[in-house]
């Protein structure tokens, strides 16, 4: 277990509990609050307790299993699954339809229920967060399928912004890549990845998205991967492209 470099006497154990990749830090802290953790068999009480290599972690009773190095995976999500490790309507999750063989892994931001496409997975959930955050400025990139007229100028507009039912949306880069008959297809590059973004933005112009597929986040790519499965994100490459965000 790494502890902080300005906190000699440990790690939070809510980063303990990301990091291992049960959880983010903020549902940490909510199992935290519901009494489900313990450290050396008693309750820990508050998210800012630091733990030791030694420290015995469990959650609901069950000890923390040692924590893997930091991996990273490209799945390509299908539709009709929802991006959560259970869903209290009972709809299929991502979670439920991995394929076998992966270790507990959360998900680098969302897809809606709607769309495909891919959706980067991590067994470190402090580095899901990290790589979440609008501060690195990963842009995401979709292809988006719609019906309606298509007004080229307003989609070259959508790169100063958009204000849509007031909420501000930030720069979308949104061009026609071709027509299909009545549809058309949109690409649309974007790097706050706000919830149904494209949906919502492109709705205001007129235009009903009827299939979304994320085609990248940041450097990773969708590329051939086969709907429904899963590549893993060599470690090098992992390392390459996260810097000094990579874990040590």
């Amino acid at each position: 277990m790494e502890a902080d470099a300005d906190a000699p006497a440990g790690t939070r154990i809510a980063k303990v509990l990301a990091r291992a990749g049960l959880c983010s830090r903020r549902e940490a802290e909510r199992w935290i609050a519901a009494g489900r953790v313990s450290v050396d068999g008693a309750p820990v009480e508050t998210p800012a307790l630091r733990v030791r290599e030694a420290s015995r972690i469990a959650v609901d009773g069950r000890a923390l299993d040692a924590i893997e190095a930091t991996r990273l995976w490209r799945y390509h999500k299908t539709a009709g699954l929802i991006t959560s490790h259970r869903d209290p309507q009972g709809r299929p999750t991502v979670f439920e339809n991995l394929p076998e063989g992966l270790p507990r892994v959360v998900s680098v931001g969302r897809l809606d229920l709607g769309s495909e496409g891919l959706l980067l997975l991590t067994n470190d959930g402090a580095l899901a967060r990290t790589l979440e955050s609008p501060v690195r400025g990963w842009v995401r990139r979709y292809r988006a399928r719609v019906f309606g007229a298509v007004d080229e100028n307003a989609l070259a507009a959508l790169k100063d912004g958009v204000v849509v039912n007031g909420v501000a949306y930030g720069p979308i880069r949104c061009s026609l890549e071709r027509r299909t008959g009545r549809n058309a297809w949109l690409v649309a590059s974007l790097a706050e990845g706000r919830n149904r973004e494209v949906r919502n933005v492109l709705a205001h112009l007129g235009l009903a998205v009827n299939r979304l597929i994320r085609i990248a986040y940041g450097p990773f790519q969708l590329g051939r991967l086969s709907r429904g499965t899963v590549a893993e994100v060599a470690p090098r490459t992992l390392r390459e492209q996260l810097g000094k965000d990579h874990p040590r």
